[in-house]
């Protein structure tokens, strides 16, 4: 995952089965302008660790004492605040309200639905999980019963049921080890996204040069392959050059991403236009990329393109 913060279901049961006993607070409703989402997650175990959030802090030391009375518990509660103006404006907040976190212990969900759980979180399959409220009846759904909710990766009650959707982490696929994608991957994953930087020359994808980052050295379309490409994916081409942006961007056209950029001037572009035209690809197809990659804010240099590119991306996950 790309941010530790949203490994909440790995760690209870990581902590679960150490021994130590866990339990996941995770907001239901909130007001307007709070900082964490509904379906963002605080985990305790039962020696006083924990990971998460659920608020920018008012509340956090409350559900951490509820959660500790409820360690070894066999059902879950529904914790409601309220947060005073002054509360919400020390953390950050314009205004005050009401928040509903529903807080329950490992030993309630079944460590057998947890571990599907996490398994499917770890497989990129998209699931969620839904718990009666009222009744404790639980159980994982796939994209068919809640379709609009996973297409808006949106979690929230469904009448007594709250609906927890646990899609796929959002993935980069970077083409080219230059000097773009070096600040671009950085900020990708400051955004919430698990990147990966394709490219097969060992002297462009150096460790020194990428500290840190998952560096696949195969050529695209093999790398594509292997990594896989769904619809909480993006793929971005930089390199300039057809022999290696060609073979992923014909791989990425006919697969199911969500965004896909490519690094060229327009003269660049239209050149490329051709190649996919003569290699039988549909203007629909075609119509996919964007291309010169990024927004038109006028970006100069590595640092500002990145940013545009990023900026694009947004835009297309979020408003498209």
């Amino acid at each position: 995952m790309a941010d530790d913060l949203e490994n909440m279901a790995e760690r209870a049961l990581d902590w679960h089965r150490a021994g130590k006993g866990a339990v996941l607070a995770t907001v239901v409703e909130t007001w307007g302008s709070a900082p964490r989402a509904v379906g963002a997650q605080l985990v305790v175990s039962g020696d006083g660790e924990m990971e998460g959030s659920v608020s920018g802090g008012c509340v956090e030391g409350a559900v951490v004492v509820e959660a500790m009375e409820m360690v070894g518990g066999t059902a879950g509660r529904m914790l409601e605040f309220g947060v005073s103006d002054d509360e919400a404006f020390a953390v950050g907040l314009a205004c005050g309200g009401r928040i509903k976190v529903w807080v329950e212990p490992v030993a309630a969900m079944g460590e057998a639905l947890l571990s599907e759980l996490v398994a499917a979180r770890a497989g990129r399959e998209a699931v969620a999980y839904c718990v009666n409220i009222e009744t404790g009846a639980r159980v994982l759904s796939r994209p068919g019963e809640y379709g609009e909710r996973f297409r808006a990766d949106k979690s929230g009650m469904e009448g007594e049921v709250f609906v927890h959707i646990h899609n796929p982490p959002l993935r980069m696929i970077v083409v080219g080890a230059v000097h773009i994608a070096q600040a671009l991957l950085p900020m990708a994953r400051l955004a919430g996204y698990d990147p990966v930087l394709v490219d097969p020359r060992p002297a462009f994808g150096a460790e020194a040069r990428f500290p840190g980052e998952r560096i696949v050295e195969d050529w695209p379309d093999e790398a594509l392959d292997e990594l896989g490409l769904d619809a909480r994916t993006c793929v971005v081409t930089l390199t300039h050059d057809p022999k290696l942006d060609d073979p992923a961007i014909f791989k990425a056209v006919r697969s199911d991403i969500f965004y896909l950029g490519c690094l060229g001037s327009k003269r660049t572009h239209a050149k490329r236009l051709d190649r996919l035209a003569e290699a039988g690809f549909s203007e629909s197809e075609i119509a996919r990329i964007h291309a010169p990659v990024g927004l038109d804010i006028g970006a100069r240099g590595p640092g500002e393109i990145a940013v545009s590119i990023m900026a694009q991306i947004t835009q297309r996950l979020r408003q498209a």
